[in-house]
């Protein structure tokens, strides 16, 4: 399905004429008084046992109308029932893990993840065992004990794309968790293709900007009750104002991201045939990856690609070190375009066997691509790389 403009310029707005606004209302109380006991006493029961509103907020730890709002506006995007909206996504991703524990402390996962998943999944912090897994062995791995089946797709860093209809399939009766950070609601709805939740790192192209952490989880009520129990227990509620800036960013969000895939394509097609760089990962090049899961589940390839550079490491780091008009940060999603190192900073975490393995090498840069000119963007890339290959003839 294609996200309707309108549809995102409304989302979660139904309520503003009934209050006699227009611009978002911002909610920065942290209690709220209670009109009798018993009101309050009914609020707090249902609240923590993970009702998605009450009569009263009581507390702003058990719910906040501005999250609220943000949160129904990306349970539309994604087609689903309720989204549960957190303080970053790792604080989501955790939430999901200790609320399906009662099933089980076992996950059937997929690689790559971003690097503070894997570590986060791998480290057994939470009380979990896990089994890392092709796509095409989900099914082998399942035991008795398993609580979750979790991918990525597009893949952080390399792009790599996981068809999530066959992972369900597989899976069965278990929930199966996609993390669709890269693709956005605008590229990728997975509950339409049979998934149990979609993860978003809010902080990337939900937020937009630059200047807010989130995360949110879109599912169903059912399993949005479970996560709010967890979200309460935790208190890992998103902030209000941090909620305001992202239904403030929905509007634009289609805009943005179709105008960051252009600059993405153009940069991506010219690195390909580009005799300094050693391979592109990107969806949207002819026969790139995975193109049966890509015509299959997405509506574009996104502003994401990476890419590898000839002479590895040095090279890649004089790149990172060079360039003037891109910004040389970690993060991804925002206006303007970021580059990274994903084997020095974003996934460093990682097991070193295991980041290699996943094709996570020395030479490999990650680039976000913002709202910028393709011509600026490269012209920025071209000098960049000229530079670093030109200092290693030299140093050689």
């Amino acid at each position: 399905m294609t996200i309707k403009h309108t549809d995102l310029v409304h989302a979660g707005r139904q309520d503003l004429r009934q209050l006699g606004v227009h611009a978002l209302p911002v909610d920065l109380s942290t209690t709220y008084p209670l009109p009798e006991l018993g009101t309050g006493t009914a609020s707090l029961d249902a609240l923590v046992a993970g009702q998605q509103q009450a009569d009263n907020p009581v507390y702003a730890r058990l719910f906040n109308p501005t999250v609220d709002r943000w949160e129904r506006s990306l349970a539309q995007a994604e087609d689903a029932e309720a989204a549960v909206a957190f303080s970053s996504g790792m604080a989501a991703l955790t939430a999901c893990i200790l609320a399906l524990r009662a099933t089980g402390n076992h996950i059937v996962a997929v690689r790559p993840v971003y690097g503070t998943s894997d570590h986060l999944l791998s480290s057994g912090l939470l009380g979990n065992e896990i089994s890392w897994v092709l796509p095409e062995e989900v099914g082998e791995a399942i035991r008795p004990d398993t609580a979750l089946v979790m991918i990525e797709t597009p893949a952080n860093p390399t792009l790599k794309l996981v068809d999530i209809e066959a992972v369900v399939q597989q899976a069965g009766s278990l929930p199966v968790l996609v993390d669709s950070t890269f693709a956005t609601p605008i590229l990728q709805q997975p509950l339409r293709h049979g998934a149990s939740m979609v993860l978003h790192s809010a902080t990337k192209f939900l937020g937009g900007h630059g200047d807010v952490i989130a995360g949110v989880i879109a599912c169903s009520e059912e399993i949005a009750q479970q996560l709010r129990q967890v979200r309460i227990a935790t208190g890992a509620l998103l902030h209000p104002w941090a909620a305001y800036l992202l239904h403030r960013s929905m509007p634009t969000l289609k805009l943005r991201v179709e105008r960051a895939q252009a600059g993405a394509m153009a940069l991506a097609e010219r690195l390909a045939a580009d005799p300094r760089v050693a391979a592109v990962h990107y969806p949207g090049l002819p026969g790139g990856i995975d193109h049966g899961a890509f015509s299959r589940q997405m509506n574009g390839p996104g502003s994401v690609l990476a890419f590898e550079v000839k002479g590895g490491f040095p090279v890649a780091e004089a790149v990172i070190g060079k360039v003037e008009l891109m910004t040389p940060a970690v993060s991804l999603g925002s206006v303007d375009t970021l580059i990274q190192h994903p084997a020095a900073l974003t996934h460093r975490v990682m097991e070193e066997d295991a980041r290699t393995g996943c094709g996570i090498g020395p030479g490999l840069l990650r680039l976000s691509t913002g709202l910028e000119d393709a011509d600026d963007l490269w012209n920025d890339l071209d000098q960049a790389l000229n530079f670093a290959l030109t200092t290693r003839q030299r140093a050689a």
